[in-house]
C-alpha cells in the first residue's frame, strides 16, 4: 500500500488517522504542495485532479479522501469507522460532508493562491477568508457535539476523522477556537490517541 501525502494537508491527515485505526501500515510518498510537485506530470499520472491524497493498492489508485476512507472501511472491516444503524452512519457521513465539501475547498492551498494571484488579495485578507468560512461551519458543527466523547460517540468514528484535522487548520489559521469548546474537547481527547497523534501533521514519518 502505497500513500500519496502530504503532511499539512487535512485530507491527507484523515487517511493517516483511518490507516492507524485500522492498524494498517502504508508506504508514504511526499509530494509537496507548496513546492508544487503535485503539479507535475508524474504526479498528474498518478491523480488527474493533481490533489493529495492517493492511496495505490492492489493495482489501483484511489483519490478523494472521503471515498479512500470508506474503502479501506470496507475494505479492512476491522475496527469499522462507520456504524451498523443506517440513521447513524448518514448522520456521521452528514457530519465528515459539512467539512469536506462546504468548508475545507473553499479554504485549501490553491483557492488561497488564486486569491494572491489572481485577486490580488494579499495574506491578511486571504486568511481572513479562510477564518471566516471556518468559524462559519464549524459553529454549525458544535451544536450538533457532544459534550463528551466523541463524535462517534464512545470512540472515534468517521466524523472524528474529517472534523479533527478540520480543527487543526482553524488552530493554524487562528479561527475563533473559543466558539467552539465542544469540538475542542474532541479534538483534544482524539490527539490524547496515538492513532490520531502519529497521524499529525507535526509528527515525524514513518
Amino acid at each position: 500500500m502505497k500513500l500519496y501525502d502530504f503532511a499539512p494537508s487535512s485530507a491527507a491527515y484523515r487517511v493517516r488517522i483511518a490507516l492507524n485505526l485500522k492498524g494498517l501500515s502504508a508506504d508514504r510518498v511526499d509530494v509537496n504542495l507548496t513546492d508544487s510537485e503535485h503539479l507535475t506530470d508524474a504526479y498528474r499520472a498518478v491523480n488527474a485532479q493533481s490533489l493529495v491524497p492517493s492511496l495505490e493498492h492492489e493495482g489501483a489508485v484511489l483519490t478523494q479522501s472521503l471515498a479512500i476512507l470508506e474503502y479501506l472501511d470496507e475494505r479492512f472491516p476491522q475496527r469499522p469507522l462507520l456504524p451498523q444503524d443506517l440513521v447513524q452512519r448518514a448522520q456521521q457521513r452528514a457530519l465528515a460532508y459539512s467539512v469536506a465539501c462546504e468548508i475545507h475547498p473553499i479554504q485549501n492551498l490553491r483557492i488561497r493562491r488564486y486569491l494572491a494571484s489572481e485577486m490580488g488579495q494579499d495574506e491578511a485578507a486571504t486568511n481572513q477568508w479562510v477564518r471566516h468560512w471556518i468559524d462559519l461551519g464549524l459553529q454549525a458543527i458544535e451544536t450538533q457535539a457532544p459534550q463528551a466523547g466523541f463524535l462517534g460517540g464512545t470512540q472515534p468514528m468517521f466524523a472524528d476523522l474529517v472534523v479533527v484535522p478540520q480543527v487543526f487548520n482553524a488552530v493554524r489559521f487562528g479561527a475563533d477556537v473559543d466558539s467552539i469548546p465542544r469540538l475542542m474537547g474532541i479534538y483534544e481527547r482524539c490527539n490524547a490517541l496515538a492513532a490520531f497523534a502519529d497521524a499529525h501533521p507535526s509528527a515525524p514519518a514513518s
